[in-house]
């Protein structure tokens, strides 16, 4: 999008369920207590101990999963040209309002988090939650861009000026 264009909407997610965080940080101690015993201490870790190699890989490999997961975000923006979504570090989309067919709020119901294709709605872009922006584009193409600020999120796509058809009102399944 145009940097110069006022946004009038901004969401920004990243995960924040604290059992997810929980597992991660169990797997890093564990990793590191690993590593610590087997390379430090001289004593194997487990009953089939990996190699000392083995071992610092599989510690390289937790860490980068914890950072991958810290680094994943979800932004949406729109503004007078249209919306911009950013699932960092795997897609960006620019929709112009003039590429839509329609836009809504609607509970998608858990589907995971993260990438999910193949639901009624199309292809779900979430981080958290059940609700999200779905949009319809003339192409026939579906998105849902998970959100957690619903309200604010269909008061602006209604303040926006689209033809009637374009937006209509939250619908919650």
């Amino acid at each position: 999008m145009v940097n110069n264009i006022d946004i009038q909407f901004k969401e920004k997610q990243k995960f924040t369920q604290w059992w997810i965080w929980v597992i991660l940080g169990i797997l890093g101690s564990l990793a590191i207590y690993g590593v610590f015993k087997q390379l430090f201490l001289g004593e194997q870790f487990g009953n089939k101990p990996m190699s000392n190699v083995g071992i610092v890989i599989f510690t390289l490999f937790i860490f980068g999963l914890i950072y991958f997961s810290w680094y994943m975000t979800l932004i949406t923006e729109i503004n007078a040209v249209g919306i911009e979504m950013r699932f960092i570090p795997f897609v960006k989309k620019s929709i112009r309002w003039s590429e839509l067919k329609s836009a809504k709020i609607v509970n998608y119901g858990f589907v995971g988090y993260g990438i999910r294709f193949g639901s009624k709605y199309g292809t779900v872009y979430n981080m958290n939650g059940n609700r999200g922006l779905a949009i319809e584009l003339k192409n026939g193409k579906k998105i849902v861009i998970g959100t957690q600020k619903e309200t604010e999120l269909l008061e602006i796509i209604e303040n926006i000026s689209l033809a009637p058809q374009v937006v209509s009102q939250a619908e919650f399944e």
